[in-house]
């Protein structure tokens, strides 16, 4: 039997939840909506963490053996162009707002 997971009730909480998060000066939401299609990395998480000095740049991905940390040039060359990809095709932070609050809405 299939069920949902939380229940609509809390989607909506999250959702809200968000848009509160995204009104912090140091918090950006950007939402890549479904009509963009797959690109690079899609569904991986990655936490890029960019220092004031670029060798000290790191990539966290979570993996079933737990967090894997990446700080090689190359490496992190890649994931910047995964995130430049992404960011190439996400709606901007007031038209993600939008359409968050319009998702939370509609619950």
């Amino acid at each position: 039997m299939l069920s949902e997971f939380g229940g609509s009730a809390v989607a909506r909480r999250q959702l809200e939840h968000l848009l509160r998060a995204s009104e912090r000066e140091a918090v950006t939401i950007r939402v890549i909506p479904f009509k963009a299609g797959g690109f690079p990395g899609a569904g991986q998480s990655v936490v890029y963490i960019e220092s004031t000095v670029p060798q000290l740049d790191t990539v966290e991905l979570d993996s079933t053996h737990g967090p894997e940390f990446i700080d090689s040039e190359q490496q992190l060359r890649k994931y910047r162009d995964q995130l430049d990809a992404a960011e190439s095709v996400a709606l901007a932070p007031d038209s993600s707002r939008d359409f968050i609050r319009t998702l939370a809405n509609d619950l």
